[in-house]
């Protein structure tokens, strides 16, 4: 019997394990309190041995000879075969219908193993010349993300991470890390023991919430009108940073009342004086103009949402919110995390909005113990984005309809998908373990748009009801019989500070080949061998970690990791602003405005009504 140094790469906890194996079977996974995520480990890990040996897993490539739509008689092929076929058939759809008619997609990196791959996905599509990735972005992500980015600039939370170690409050909206990241559930207990504040925002009070020093039970669909209500009180009661919010958000830019927009002196952003309050007459070129400071809007957008008022919208007690309020105000710094509880409603970008600028009031971004970008190990950036054409990047699915939404970062929609195969834009996909028509909405209209496609060719583990619509179907090893390498855990300094090369526990079932390898042998037999080291991983390993100083050979002698120190930054936007029009926070958005979007948090009107007092939740366990 032998004990292996891994990390389960079963979602985005990446918990680090010891794995046993005996008599060359993986046998069980346990926690591994050494390793920096390595305090717990949930069910989903410690099942994973059955994961492993479950008799259901797809052993060999096999390709249909049945009609889509009937039975698919699959028929075992070898490797040479299935990649000879799929290369030819993606270089003929690609010469006739153009590169952005093959589209790819993958399962979620949060909650998959294919983060062990998802940037090297990513270049193979752009080597190839696609826009398109189907990757759920619209369920899970948008609002950590992308949504963010219209307020800060960058992804908060999704890039800047919340400070466990030295908050003094942790607010989690939407978010239950119990049974979603454990680190960070294992890492609030103890920032907890040492005297830290909890809030939670979760209609179900569950996991973390239980020990929360106020659980908000928001009525579904209500966050924003919630996370308006609790600004209000901020800003009606002084508890905000003022200097902050003069100098780094937009909140002192004067609008014009009569068109919405910035007032501008050629292409400086007019102030007065930095003032967040009043009204002021502007001299423009269209003569004089009232303007208000953006902060002004601001605050007219969240009086209708006092307290009690808003209690009436969400059910949260009106001197709840006013607690919450004050524990954010006078347990600062706030170290903030919202999963999908904030990205599973119709208007989860002003949800992301509201939620931003209550942290934004906060002042607590980039400081030691709120949201910060935790330091990494150097490392040569491998998703490959100068591979992709501009003129191809601007035919991605959706770009069109929604030049703010996925598309303007690659991502399709799977309603997007669905409508370019049913009416031929989209001929061919690339799956990699993505079960659209039982994780996406209308399974009929995704059954309908895959069958429709003139070549599908899909990797996974099992033979999902998404995989029985392919042409070919290849077997893929579990994270546990594939190498993988992590460069740094992003929940904290130490852990980003560890660079592990995953070694595989024990072989792969029949001739299954991890998602990397399948990535690099269609990369070559495409022609795109020169892109990804004509197919020598360790290679393109060794190119990646280059500027870390560290060797394969090194990781490969130490599976449990290498650490390699590093110190926290903070503040950096001092130097470089915020990647956003305005260069800072931006609590109005104009950017918005312009494209027919509110450009303050605009919640709708969802009261409860006595015949239907009750609202449906998907009651998602993150």
């Amino acid at each position: 019997m032998a004990d292996v140094p891994t990390f389960c790469a079963l979602c985005i906890s990446r918990c680090g394990a010891t794995a046993t194996v005996e008599n060359g079977a993986f046998v069980a996974l346990a926690a591994d309190p050494d390793h920096p995520t390595g305090r717990a480990l949930c069910v989903k890990g410690k099942a994973s041995p059955e994961l492993v040996a479950h008799p259901d897993r797809l052993e060999y490539p096999m390709k249909r000879t049945g009609p889509k739509g009937g039975s698919p008689d699959w028929q075992r092929i070898t490797w040479d075969e299935a990649l000879d076929t799929i290369a030819a058939r993606l270089r003929e759809l690609a010469h006739t219908h153009g590169a952005e008619s093959v589209a790819f997609s993958a399962a979620s990196p949060s909650t998959s193993a294919i983060a062990d791959s998802i940037d090297w996905i990513q270049r193979l599509r752009r080597a190839f010349g696609s826009p398109n990735l189907v990757v759920s972005m619209e369920l899970c992500g948008w609002g950590r993300y992308l949504a963010s980015g219209f307020t800060f600039g960058t992804a908060m939370p999704g890039a800047y991470m919340p400070d466990l170690e030295h908050a003094g409050c942790i607010l989690y909206w939407g978010y239950n890390p119990s049974v979603a990241r454990l680190t960070h559930a294992t890492a609030t207990v103890d920032a907890r023991k040492r005297g830290a504040k909890l809030v939670v925002v979760d209609p179900r009070r569950v996991g973390i919430a239980n020990q929360a020093d106020v659980w908000l039970g928001v009525r579904p669909g209500t966050d924003c009108a919630l996370a308006l209500s609790i600004a209000h009180v901020m800003i009606e009661r002084g508890w905000f940073d003022h200097d902050f919010v003069r100098e780094w958000t937009n909140g002192p830019f004067l609008v014009r009342t009569d068109t919405g927009r910035f007032a501008r002196d050629g292409d400086a952003y007019v102030t007065r004086d930095s003032v967040l309050r009043g009204e002021f007459d502007v001299a423009t070129a269209d003569g004089v103009v009232r303007c208000k400071p953006a902060f002004e809007l601001l605050v007219d957008a969240c009086r209708p949402f006092a307290p009690a008022a808003a209690e009436a919208l969400t059910g949260v007690p009106a001197a709840e919110i006013e607690r919450v309020a004050q524990l954010l105000w006078e347990s600062r710094p706030v170290a903030y995390y919202g999963w999908g509880g904030i990205e599973q409603h119709r208007d989860a970008t002003q949800i992301a909005r509201a939620v931003g600028i209550v942290y934004a009031l906060t002042g607590s971004f980039d400081v030691r113990g709120g949201n910060v970008l935790m330091p990494s190990v150097p490392a040569n950036p491998i998703d490959g984005p100068e591979l992709l054409a501009a003129e191809q990047r601007a035919k991605t699915l959706g770009a069109t309809r929604r030049p703010l939404g996925p598309a303007r970062w690659e991502f399709v929609t799977s309603d997007e998908l669905y409508a370019g195969a049913l009416d031929r834009r989209v001929r061919g996909l690339v799956g990699f373990g993505a079960n659209l028509v039982l994780a996406q909405p209308d399974s009929a209209r995704g059954r309908a748009a895959l069958a429709a496609l003139d070549f599908y060719v899909h990797a996974d583990l099992f033979m999902t009801p998404t995989a029985e619509l392919a042409d070919i179907v290849l077997p893929v090893a579990s994270p546990f019989e594939s190498e993988a390498l992590k460069i740094g855990f992003e929940v904290s300094v130490a852990a980003q500070s560890l660079v592990q090369l995953r070694r595989p526990v024990v072989a792969p079932r029949g001739e299954a080949r991890s998602d990397l390898q399948i990535v690099f042998a269609l990369a070559t037999r495409l022609g795109l061998g020169e892109h990804f080291w004509n197919g020598d991983i360790d290679a393109a390993f060794r190119h990646q970690l280059a500027p870390s100083g560290l060797t394969l050979e090194q990781l490969r002698a130490e599976p449990a990791g290498v650490r390699v120190p590093l110190e926290p930054q903070y503040q950096r936007y001092r130097t470089r602003g915020f990647g956003t029009p305005t260069r800072k926070i931006e609590l109005y958005s104009e950017q918005l405005l312009a494209h027919g979007y509110a450009p303050l948090p605009d919640p709708p009107a969802t009261a409860p009504s006595n015949a239907f007092p009750l609202v449906l939740t998907s009651a998602k366990t993150t």
